[in-house]
């Protein structure tokens, strides 16, 4: 038949070709064995270090220092930011700060034309 497989004691010894051939082909799929394996491993090594990275510190006491005579207008908290409207010598100005860390996110001022 095609896919019968041929009795044990009918079995040649393989030539020095067919041995050359056999130990380049494990050889191969040994270190392709190992590729592998790294590459999972580096896979998994990148999830569990970006799982364990993203939690949120819970921020403590923190005092922010405005400019001598700032006066607070508003606040407010919308996507993720905490908004400041301050009035710095008669000017306004707009500062953001994350909710998380409560980092600087930006500064915008206005100013008159003259």
């Amino acid at each position: 038949m095609f896919l019968s497989q041929p009795e044990p004691d009918s079995q040649e010894p393989l030539s020095p070709d067919q041995e050359r051939i056999l130990r380049k082909f494990r050889r191969f799929s040994t270190v392709s064995t190992l590729v592998m394996m790294l590459g999972l491993a580096s896979v998994f090594g990148v999830i569990a270090y970006r799982l364990l990275r993203d939690k949120t510190p819970t921020p403590g006491e923190i005092t922010a220092t405005l400019p001598k005579d700032a006066r607070i207008l508003s606040t407010t908290i919308s996507d993720g930011l905490v908004v400041l409207t301050l009035e710095v010598n008669n000017a306004v100005e707009i500062r953001t700060f994350h909710v998380g860390t409560l980092a600087p996110a930006g500064r915008l001022r206005f100013a008159a034309e003259p």
